[in-house]
């Protein structure tokens, strides 16, 4: 059975190259909003709706995940920014994720 690897961008692929050599992203990839941030970690949030079919409502859910973040993009990520993150191996009890790229940052996000 062949290792199947996700196609990445070149920046996407140039990040996980230069600082993450053991970390290889698979699965699924979401965007969300950085919400907290720390040494080698942020976290972010994403929100969703879900029917709920008893009261044939909609209820709105929030979404929150830990991820791994390079030190080459640690300058360059701060909170308020939307950001795409990967999913990769567990690299510890909470964080399953490392983030790709940087999408917009929170002044762009404003406008």
């Amino acid at each position: 059975m062949k290792n199947k690897k996700p196609k990445l961008n070149n920046q996407e692929q140039k990040v996980i190259e230069t600082t993450e050599k053991k970390i290889c992203p698979r699965g699924r990839t979401f965007e969300g909003i950085v919400k907290k941030k720390f040494h080698k970690r942020v976290v972010i949030e994403f929100e969703g709706m879900i029917y709920v079919k008893k009261y044939e409502r909609y209820a709105k859910s929030r979404t929150r995940i830990h991820a791994r973040l390079p030190e080459s993009m640690e300058k360059e990520i701060n909170i308020g920014d939307l950001i795409k993150v990967q999913e990769c191996r567990p690299l510890s009890k909470i964080i399953h994720f490392i983030v790709i790229q940087k999408i917009k940052s929170k002044e762009e996000q404003l406008k």
